[in-house]
């Protein structure tokens, strides 16, 4: 956090997307660290239950039911929260809706849609973020991205032009911040495939059951990376996973063979291997956690992990730097030590002798040719 720091009890964090997936599993972890929380989505079932799991863990929660892409509802959420909680510290970004489709499938409207909530939704709180703590001179927001910000696939040309454009915004946004000395900041926090409900009511024009692209991963690894994040906001960008930084990295390094790779198992890969059809109701439009509580998971749970080795090692790289460092010096002193240790024993002469004109090995006079200065096994030269 910048400026003043907290204490984390008297912090507040508003999470938008919070009735289910990512944006769930973040309200418990900031819940569970002691934050009070603010809880912005359209679900008013999964709001709930997601509040009564933040009060719980023992701290306070408001709920506010916002379409995020609505501006002016974005707004009346952000105030809500504030009249009841105190000044917002964190704001997070992390709603979704999207269309598995080819992009010639998708109509224009549900296109619009989908950046709608995926684009203008993070804009939309971004500014009411702000606008709020810009003149306090103090906040972090954090924008939920994916590595699909960074290598589009097939059959989601909607989703990844979103998180793509907010990345381009981020950019434009910090550099202003910069400008003006803010110690306010935007940090990303990039996922892996996360095993949420997603894929159990995103609208599909593709006539099986869809899955995220392995390998996946529990959304508690991306919600300990959010707050983590939060905390740590001086890191503009923080990659969850190894596949985020492989596809990351791939792009930059090879993006054609990306290309013709994606184009052969790119959409395959999203495909369920069991029989079905994909889920008759979405919500694309309308939220279907309304009446039901779907919660954070979805239904890999079997073969999500529930940590990430590259992550946590990401949290701890100055200490990991600081292991490294001392191995390296320690090997080096070693190193130095043999070294020396062989120098002096060479300085008195070799173990063996050998008879004028003969090597211990045999092979005539070659000895008596080499200069005196360098049978004496050490690493001096004459000049």
């Amino acid at each position: 956090m910048t400026g003043t720091r907290k204490p984390r009890s008297d912090r507040v964090a508003l999470v938008c997307g919070a009735s289910a997936g990512v944006g769930r599993a973040t309200v418990r972890e900031f819940a569970r660290r002691g934050y009070m929380v603010g809880l912005v989505a359209r679900g008013s079932e999964g709001l709930e239950a997601a509040a009564g799991e933040a009060r719980a863990a023992g701290t306070l929660a408001v709920v506010a039911e916002a379409d995020v892409a609505d501006p002016a509802a974005v707004e009346e959420a952000a105030e809500r929260v504030e009249s009841e909680l105190g000044p917002i510290d964190v704001w997070v970004n992390a709603p979704l809706v999207s269309v598995i489709a080819r992009f010639t499938d998708v109509s224009p409207e549900e296109f619009h849609r989908v950046t709608d909530v995926c684009y203008h939704g993070y804009v939309h709180g971004t500014r009411a973020a702000l606008d709020r703590m810009l003149p306090r001179d103090t906040g972090v927001v954090v924008q939920v991205g994916s590595a699909l910000a960074y290598r589009g696939i097939p059959l989601q040309a909607a989703y990844c032009a979103a998180k793509h454009a907010v990345r381009g915004f981020d950019d434009s946004v910090r550099a202003e911040l910069a400008g003006q000395g803010s110690n306010v900041r935007i940090t990303e926090v990039h996922l892996p495939a996360v095993n949420t409900p997603q894929f159990s009511w995103v609208r599909s024009r593709v006539g099986s059951p869809t899955r995220p692209v392995p390998p996946v991963y529990q959304p508690e690894v991306a919600a300990r990376a959010i707050v983590w994040a939060a905390e740590h906001p001086r890191r503009r960008s923080t990659w969850v996973g190894a596949s985020t930084i492989a596809t990351a990295l791939g792009q930059r390094l090879a993006p054609r063979l990306l290309d013709r790779r994606l184009g052969d198992t790119g959409a395959e890969s999203q495909m369920r291997e069991d029989e079905g059809s994909p889920p008759r109701e979405d919500n694309l439009f309308r939220p279907l956690d309304e009446d039901r509580d779907y919660g954070a998971h979805g239904v890999f749970d079997d073969e999500a992990r529930a940590r990430s080795l590259q992550q946590e090692l990401n949290q701890r790289r100055l200490g990991v730097a600081a292991v490294v460092a001392g191995v390296c010096v320690t090997a080096a002193a070693g190193y130095t030590a043999l070294r020396g240790r062989r120098g002096a024993h060479a300085s008195h002469g070799p173990r063996w002798r050998t008879r004028p004109g003969r090597s211990k090995r045999g092979g005539g006079a070659w000895l008596s040719t080499i200069p005196r200065w360098t049978r004496s096994g050490t690493t001096s030269t004459p000049w």
